[in-house]
């Protein structure tokens, strides 16, 4: 999986193409994630820890945030579990590069040498860290940047976000669907196109609305987004997001649900068909213990985990999934762990009807992290991305 990441990330940084700002507020801004990384590639990069390992997480927001966050905090409890390790934490540490290399200066002169910052808008500060501390080894999750002490690291999230989507178009009677998204990025877009491509391959007539709410964390404008969609006769609402409103607005209504990050199931225990679930601790725990090992060897340009090392999955299935749906489930994503089955091979149309991926062929990772469009079966505008 990291190789094949690698060779994307390594035709985008070739062609020169400048990364996209991070969102203001954004914990999820990942769709830039591949545009470019910084500093000197190397053909093998090596890293040796000095010291006692002590390790140190560092959030954007709260920890406890019911989404992005709480998903890597379960990673961190892990690893304090399963490595015996104590993890300092920092957290409402903003996107700003003055406030975070103040916190990383603060841990670095109390000892800690293992950092692991958590979203897109730390990659510049937290890159010129590691140059600055390069006894010091760094993490960061949805960063974009990389070295020989400093690993970024995502999932493919549209793995599983396909598998959801049999799920909802096993239960589907409207032949509707809707999903609330936030912004036009590449790791929505994926996200949203793998959803309705999952529920096609149950039903061709499926379609789905596709709203973006142009924030990563506004639950009442989600809750509102969910209801205009099942007011459009949608019986399924999926959330790319971390609130939990659409999956309650769907509840109300009587409406199948899928939630996202975490095991949304609390929200909706009538309605939840399944969330799509990161499970951290599978890339976190063997990569720090690698550290503290001695036999870390950062990739050069990220990792870039799926479902076959388990990073991303479904949680449990709720009481409205058919038997047959969830035999069909674990087909496909054995397939998927034995590389035998790639959610974006042709023939894939576009929304407007024109060949996406001809068929014979696969969307390569490049082309996953710059995707701007919607296969068939959408229902909205993608806007341009910000």
């Amino acid at each position: 999986m990291a190789a094949s990441f690698s060779e994307g990330r390594r035709g985008i940084q070739e062609k020169g193409k400048e990364m996209v700002k991070s969102f203001a507020s954004g914990l999820l801004a990942l769709g830039a994630a591949a545009t470019l990384l910084t500093g000197t590639a190397t053909s093998a990069w090596s890293f040796e820890l000095k010291g006692e390992p002590k390790v140190a997480f560092i959030y954007a927001a709260a920890a406890k945030d019911g989404g992005w966050n709480e998903a890597i905090d379960a990673g961190r409890a892990a690893v304090e579990k399963d490595l015996g390790l104590t993890v300092a934490v920092a957290e409402n540490v903003p996107e700003d590069a003055t406030k975070l290399r103040a916190a990383i200066d603060l841990f670095v002169k109390r000892g800690f040498n293992i950092i692991v910052g958590t979203t897109y808008g730390y990659s510049e500060p937290i890159a010129e860290a590691a140059k600055a501390y390069p006894d010091v080894a760094f993490l960061n999750a949805s960063g974009t940047t990389n070295g020989a002490n400093l690993e970024s690291f995502y999932a493919r999230t549209y793995q599983a976000w396909y598998l959801a989507g049999i799920a909802a178009g096993s239960v589907t009677q409207s032949k509707k669907l809707g999903m609330v998204a936030g912004f036009p990025v590449g790791v929505v877009n994926w996200d949203a196109n793998a959803f309705i491509l999952g529920a096609r391959s149950v039903d061709p007539s499926i379609e789905t609305v596709v709203v973006y709410t142009n924030s990563w964390w506004d639950p009442v404008k989600e809750g509102q987004v969910a209801e205009a969609i099942l007011d459009q006769n949608a019986d399924v609402i999926a959330t790319d997001l971390s609130s939990t409103a659409p999956l309650a607005a769907a509840e109300r209504r009587g409406a199948a649900s899928i939630g996202y990050q975490l095991d949304m199931s609390h929200a909706a225990p009538e309605g939840i068909l399944t969330s799509v679930v990161f499970h951290w601790d599978r890339y976190l725990v063997p990569t720090i213990k690698s550290i503290t090992d001695g036999t870390w060897t950062p990739e050069e340009y990220g990792a870039f985990e799926g479902i076959d090392k388990g990073v991303i999955g479904l949680a449990p299935f709720g009481k409205r999934v058919p038997d047959a749906a969830k035999a069909k489930i674990e087909e496909v994503q054995a397939k998927m762990v034995a590389g035998e089955f790639n959610v974006f091979a042709g023939p894939i149309e576009k929304q407007d009807g024109s060949v996406a991926v001809p068929a014979g062929e696969t969307v390569s990772d490049e082309a996953l992290w710059s995707m701007d469009y919607f296969v068939k079966g959408a229902i909205g505008t993608m806007p341009a991305a910000q």
